[in-house]
């Protein structure tokens, strides 16, 4: 058996035009335009390239965007009036602070000055708080993604046995409370594994879908994945460099999943590769909360 690839490319562009599409309904019979603002605190390239992304996605989405770069010495006080700023522009119904930010600013304090209703990344603890009990406007951008790669490509949720690898706030425990809400697209029965769990393997041998988000390369191999499983791998790690296909003369980063894929893949039914697989989902979804969040600031359904 050879696993299915689920490609995060193709299933991120049949959204995005989804996205597209109903934005430009919204525009066009409501006069309401999806605004996204993305904040910069100083000039990490990494950071940068990453809101970049996000500011060309939402223009070629039809969203009113926003890119906000301050210098990395702006006191925690001005970024905080900045942040408010924002919670009060009408136009402005995404809010996203690209995170590391420096320092001498407290990242909590000033996550939790973002509006809950403008929280498109769902990390705010009321938009945890709803996510928990079932009633959640916005998911976290990463399991959310998870679950539309599981729903579109038809594997089946309600009543599989999930195992997640990895309890961080960003991956692992939403998608875990994703999963295993009565709901559509979740009903799952499902354990999480981390750095204390005794016997890894004993977990994910059971699992009929296989969430991997240890931070750690090859922390799965064949040997742990139940024959015929679906795994879902949200490990990007980098482990080298090569020279880039297009130019040798330019340095491109290795990138390695936490799952050995070369030998998973001979016994999954299918499995994400890396890259193409989780990472085009996240910034989609981002999207589509920021949507969604138009969509509820002025009375609509989500």
């Amino acid at each position: 058996m050879t696993a299915k690839i689920i490609s995060g490319k193709e299933v991120a562009a049949q959204i995005r035009e989804e996205i597209k599409e109903a934005t430009e309904k919204l525009t066009n019979e409501n006069s309401i335009v999806p605004g996204l603002v993305t904040i910069l605190v100083g000039d990490d390239p990494a950071s940068r390239s990453y809101v970049t992304a996000k500011q060309r996605t939402s223009k070629e989405l039809g969203f009113y965007s926003v890119q906000d770069s301050q210098e990395a010495d702006i006191t925690e006080e001005v970024l905080l009036a900045l942040v408010d700023k924002y919670n009060n522009d009408p136009k402005i119904h995404g809010i996203l602070v690209q995170l590391p930010l420096p320092k001498h600013i407290n990242e909590t304090k000033v996550l939790l000055a973002i509006d809950p209703n403008k929280d498109v990344d769902g990390f705010h603890p009321i938009n945890v708080g709803k996510l928990m009990i079932g009633e959640a406007n916005f998911l976290p951008c990463t399991p959310a993604g998870i679950q539309q790669l599981l729903m579109r490509s038809g594997t089946q949720i309600e009543g599989a046995e999930v195992v997640v690898v990895g309890r961080s706030n960003i991956v692992g425990k939403p998608i875990a409370n994703i999963l295993i809400q009565k709901q559509d697209g979740a009903n799952a029965t499902v354990t999480v594994c981390h750095t204390r769990t005794r016997d890894m393997a004993a977990h994910t041998k059971r699992a009929d879908i296989l969430i991997v988000a240890a931070g750690v390369p090859n922390a799965v191999t064949a040997d742990m994945v139940k024959e015929g499983a679906v795994v879902i791998d949200v490990g990007v790690n980098r482990v080298g460099e090569k020279p880039s296909k297009k130019d040798p003369n330019r340095m491109v980063a290795i990138l390695k999943g936490d799952v050995d894929f070369d030998g998973v893949k001979e016994k999954a039914s299918a499995i994400t590769p890396v890259p193409g697989g989780v990472g085009p989902m996240t910034i989609t979804m981002l999207m589509l909360n920021t949507l969604k969040a138009a969509r509820l600031a002025n009375g609509l359904e989500a």
